[in-house]
């Protein structure tokens, strides 16, 4: 986001590291993360539940993100993200890393067709659709990107990035409420991000100072 900075544009794409092989079982990750007593077994919880963790298991990092150990929180984040990145079938996971790399290269015209790709073979990977929005956002295709984002939001409703990525695009379309309401409701999902917290708070005086200029 151009009045923000590009920290917000990476919300949108950038995760945690790539899953590794072997290790621990979803059981023992989840049970280390609910140790409540161990904030020790509650961040190897989380990092391994990024490596092996499913959909099914978003809601037990949510709630890390909320943990009172900051690197819990931090590491549950990026859980999230290697969770999200992965669809289950191989192929679409090597075309997903093509259209990453495509991407950070601005190569956007090739990251469309990869990350349609991604789509046609896996309409229920819900990553697949938000790094095509976060393509289009970057060409100024706004209204594409919110129909991605859309899609997103069906198969994922704890997506952070993308919530945030909405109020990138309302404020490029010059809508500040708008905007607020979506970083708002990503800050609901996720209360660590926080340039998206001091860009909500922007936010708030501008539409305060809006209301008086019009008393």
């Amino acid at each position: 986001m151009r009045r923000f900075g590009p920290f917000l544009v990476l919300l949108v794409f950038l995760g945690g590291a790539p899953a590794l092989a072997g290790g621990p079982t979803r059981e023992q990750a989840l049970a280390a993360l609910g140790d409540a007593s161990d904030a020790d077994a509650r961040r190897r919880g989380a990092r391994q539940l990024g490596e092996v963790g499913t959909m099914a298991d978003l809601p037990h990092l949510v709630r890390a993100l909320r943990d009172a150990d900051p690197l819990v929180r931090a590491l549950a984040e990026s859980g999230m993200w290697q969770v999200w990145s992965r669809s289950g079938d191989e192929e679409t996971d090597r075309l997903f890393a093509i259209g990453v790399e495509q991407m950070s290269a601005r190569q956007t015209d090739a990251a469309v067709e990869t990350f349609t790709r991604v789509i046609q073979r896996r309409p229920d990977f819900a990553e697949g659709w938000n790094k095509r929005a976060t393509v289009y956002f970057l060409r100024g295709e706004y209204e594409k990107s919110l129909a991605d984002c859309d899609e997103v939001m069906k198969r994922n409703a704890y997506h952070f990035g993308a919530l945030s990525g909405y109020g990138m695009i309302y404020l490029e379309l010059n809508a500040p409420a708008r905007a607020l309401e979506y970083f708002e409701r990503a800050l609901r999902v996720n209360p660590n991000l926080l340039q998206v917290e001091a860009a909500v708070e922007t936010l708030r005086q501008l539409l305060i100072q809006r209301r008086k200029d019009t008393i």
